[in-house]
């Protein structure tokens, strides 16, 4: 199991219009081929940066897969009007968790 960990960056004054947004496109990744889940948090201390993290069956599925995507250049489209700054991706590898949210 692998996890896309994104920092997204968010104007403080669209974080509102972000959420909306973001909900708008969410169907384009949960379609994706190896899409195991995903969840979108909002920083505690730092509200204008979220924290997405999507399980994938394996990294292929995300890049090349949803990265390379028409559905991925929609989702993006949808969201980078509201990001301050280039939004950070990284990975890492793990089994799922071992409590909470049984979908995730």
């Amino acid at each position: 199991m692998i996890y896309e960990i994104a920092i997204l960056p968010v104007h403080k004054e669209h974080i509102d219009l972000f959420r909306h947004a973001f909900a708008e496109v969410a169907h384009l990744l949960c379609r994706a081929k190896g899409y195991r889940g995903h969840m979108l948090a909002q920083g505690i201390e730092t509200p204008q940066q979220f924290n997405l993290i999507v399980r994938w069956q394996s990294l292929e599925d995300h890049t090349p897969g949803f990265e390379t995507s028409e559905d991925h250049r929609l989702f993006m489209m949808g969201l980078q009007a509201y990001f301050s700054e280039e939004p950070q991706v990284y990975h890492i590898e793990g089994a799922a968790f071992a409590m909470g949210d049984p979908t995730f």
